[in-house]
């Protein structure tokens, strides 16, 4: 069956993920390795011992599920070696993206994490900068959320949609001031649940804009390769295999909102007919379910 590769953003980071892949896989834990290098720290160690406070710290928990899910990969195809002839498509959640692209051919390994570990730290000093979250809103259409966010906003402070996951999960983004004022227009409006999530600040807006320079520096500095199949992005919600396309798409993407359901709707029109999440967490089997149940999803890395 024709199959898609997904992999996980920030949130499905959990203190003790990678640590039995490593103990039994000598080729993650040379990868564990190599990334620690590169990052300046013992990855595995924070992973395997945490504590939870840094590794959810946007600088480190970024490069931490890249090298997980990586990992998780690279073992997989040791031990399914057909596994690529059935993969047509990736895709990846915010940071999940950088992960599906070096899964295709993209990027090095290497280059994935000097490139994750200027992201998480450029988007952690853009969010110490402002005071500022995302909350998640479950149970709203979206078009009585966005009424909600214009309601809350005003000329000094605003809050957007900012995440799109599935039929009635979508994230709201945006400054502290505004964002509670959203939480509680949301409530009053009738949603299931509102949850401030745990994130340092209001990712996929333009209070991330400061982190756009200095991660496309980082882009350019490095080599991208044409993907042996195509990245669906979180962007735009198509298709994408050109080195050039990556370059502009990777860094758009830290303050455009993520389009994850019309990813997954796209591809399945691409003709995808089930999926493996690779990584920690079960986040992304749980929005494919809210979009159509018919689709399998393998979790591989829990």
């Amino acid at each position: 069956m024709k199959t898609g590769l997904l992999f996980p953003g920030q949130g499905a980071q959990s203190v003790g993920m990678g640590v039995s892949l490593c103990q039994r896989s000598s080729l993650a834990a040379s990868l564990y390795s190599e990334a620690s290098d590169i990052l300046e720290f013992d990855l595995l160690e924070l992973c395997a011992n945490g504590p939870a406070e840094r590794l959810n710290r946007t600088e480190f928990c970024q490069p931490a599920l890249f090298v997980h899910s990586f990992a998780e990969l690279k073992q997989l195809e040791q031990d399914r070696p057909q596994l690529w002839e059935n993969v047509v498509a990736v895709a990846g959640l915010s940071l999940g993206e950088y992960t599906a692209v070096a899964a295709a051919g993209g990027v090095s390994f290497a280059d994935g994490v000097r490139l994750v570990k200027a992201r998480g730290q450029a988007m952690q000093s853009a969010a110490d900068a402002v005071s500022s979250g995302m909350s998640s809103v479950v149970g709203m259409p979206t078009d009585e959320l966005q009424k909600v966010c214009e309601q809350a906003s005003d000329d000094s402070h605003f809050v957007k949609i900012a995440n799109l996951l599935c039929p009635g999960n979508i994230a709201i983004s945006g400054h502290i001031q505004a964002l509670e004022r959203a939480e509680r227009l949301a409530e009053d409006a009738g949603a299931l649940k509102v949850i401030r999530l745990q994130v340092a600040g209001a990712f996929h807006t333009d209070i991330m804009a400061p982190a756009v320079g200095t991660l496309q520096q980082a882009i350019d500095a490095i080599q991208l390769a044409p993907t042996h199949v195509p990245v669906f992005s979180n962007v735009d919600a198509s298709a994408h295999s050109n080195p050039d396309q990556f370059r502009s798409l990777l860094s758009r993407q830290v303050v455009a909102p993520v389009l994850w359901e019309e990813s997954l709707r796209s591809m399945m029109a691409f003709g995808v007919e089930q999926f493996i999440e690779i990584g920690s967490g079960r986040v992304l089997a749980g929005t494919l379910k809210r979009i159509d149940r018919k689709f399998a999803c393998e979790n591989v890395g829990n």
